[in-house]
């Protein structure tokens, strides 16, 4: 019974070596032909293989997060990437970059930005809370009429806005606070303004270049005659709402500035070498006799004082008392 017992023990032992072996066998051609790798679908498509899923959705996971660079603010992926164990054979390759791409080929990007806004409106944009903040410091700083106005809003859209600068936003937001009304006194120096009616329809050189005073629509020409004038028109009419900023056309010199006849109230700007320019009918003065102004300058403010029959600027351009068709240098 013993000799039984020891017999069928070592027929045992053999079988399990056997079976050891041949696993070990299975294992070492299967490890020889295969690698474990990872099958990878969307919406049950298959569309590759990885050998390391952890660090390609570590790559999807942070494009979701942060997209590019730039101003992503994040990547809107409606179908995510599912796994699944398999046994690839070594002769087939993963491809992680393929997979990644099919990804972002299927992203929406949201960019972040923020809107500059001027009474609930969307004005301008720029790229940084920081930038937004400082334009709408600056504008407090100058005073700006609009500044308790000015708002910030921060933005999610799918396309990219176009930004601007500091400096650009801040000259197309500032409004220039009202200035103190100057208004002539008759007992005042006015000074003197040439208001011959001698025209000349050439050109000359001006050597100096000229900015639109206001915008507006013109409604008078150069040399046109009326039933209100007695003579040619000497200037130029630019009809636009009463109160509009009147700029200074180039700088210089005020030499006349106060209530001048048909002109109303006018402001003369001498430029050198005989040259002036002439902005008549103006509702408001800000500019004195004899004070130095800067082209761009606000000067007065469109009016219909005088001999006029609704508010516009009347200009006139001057060489030594002549005037010249001022359409020969602006608009």
């Amino acid at each position: 019974m013993f000799k039984k017992v020891i017999i069928h023990t070592k027929k045992s032992i053999k079988m399990i070596i056997l079976s050891m072996i041949a696993t070990f066998l299975i294992v070492g051609v299967v490890a020889f032909l295969y690698k474990p790798t990872y099958s990878v679908s969307i919406n049950g498509q298959q569309i590759g293989y990885t050998s390391d899923k952890s660090n390609l959705q570590k790559r999807i996971n942070e494009y979701i997060e942060n997209g590019d660079g730039g101003n992503t603010a994040f990547v809107q992926v409606e179908n995510l990437p599912e796994y699944k164990l398999c046994l690839l054979k070594k002769g087939i390759v993963t491809n992680d970059d393929e997979i990644y791409e099919n990804i972002k080929n299927q992203g929406i990007p949201y960019y972040k930005y923020y809107a500059i806004l001027e009474n609930g409106e969307e004005k301008i944009y720029v790229s940084t809370f920081e930038e937004a903040e400082s334009i709408i410091n600056q504008l407090k700083e100058k005073n700006s009429t609009n500044k308790d106005n000015i708002s910030i809003a921060e933005k999610y859209e799918t396309q990219v806005k176009d930004f601007v600068s500091t400096e650009e936003a801040i000259s197309k937001l500032y409004v220039e606070p009202p200035k103190d009304v100057y208004v002539a006194k008759t007992t005042e120096k006015k000074g003197t303004v040439n208001t011959s009616s001698k025209t000349s329809s050439g050109k000359v050189s001006l050597g100096l270049a000229l900015i639109k005073p206001v915008s507006g629509t013109i409604t008078s020409r150069f040399g046109a005659s009326s039933r209100i004038r007695v003579s040619s028109h000497t200037g130029l009419d630019i009809a636009t709402a009463k109160g509009t900023p009147i700029k200074a056309a180039a700088s210089g010199t005020v030499t006349f500035s106060g209530y001048k006849g048909s002109y109303g109230y006018l402001i003369v700007i001498s430029h050198g070498n005989g040259i002036q320019t002439y902005y008549g009918h103006c509702s408001k003065l800000y500019a004195k006799v004899g004070q130095t102004v800067s082209q761009g300058e606000t000067i007065a403010a469109v009016g219909s004082t005088g001999n006029s029959t609704g508010p516009h600027l009347h200009l006139e351009v001057r060489v030594n008392g002549v005037a010249y068709n001022p359409q020969n240098y602006l608009y």
